[in-house]
């Protein structure tokens, strides 16, 4: 694209600039989705989350988690919590977490699936209160 800007191919033809501006919009909006939204680090500690994004450190109780969605066949693979209680990072916190290699590329994601079940336990006890 930039050859074509400094050597004025796009005056003989103004429609080969199209394809290129389309392709940078939309991986702009293709990595605004998939990206750049993760949060930097997550820990598990135990009955809570330590989220670590940019300067910010908050700390997520499991029993304030409403659901845990792992997508399949995205790379990189993410997590999204959704929070009962909105906190500095919204109500919705995505994340990649580590992926065992696995030549089945539908295998489900162990710390993924622990997780959930403890979310569950977690909301569970909660409501038992």
């Amino acid at each position: 694209m930039l050859s074509m800007i400094t050597t004025k191919l796009y005056e003989k033809a103004p429609i080969a600039l199209i394809a290129p501006c389309f392709m940078a919009v939309f991986g702009y909006f293709l990595m605004k989705k998939l990206v750049w939204d993760l949060v930097d680090e997550v820990y598990d500690c135990g009955d809570y989350l330590l989220i670590k994004n940019g300067e910010d450190d908050i700390q997520v109780p499991l029993s304030e988690i409403i659901n845990v969605s792992a997508s399949v066949l995205v790379n990189p693979p993410r997590v999204t919590l959704r929070l009962a209680k909105p906190g500095k990072l919204g109500d919705e916190i995505s994340f990649s977490p580590i992926k065992r290699f696995t030549l089945n590329p539908f295998a489900r994601n162990e710390i993924v699936d622990n997780l959930i079940v403890r979310v569950d336990q977690a909301r569970y006890r909660r409501n038992a209160l």
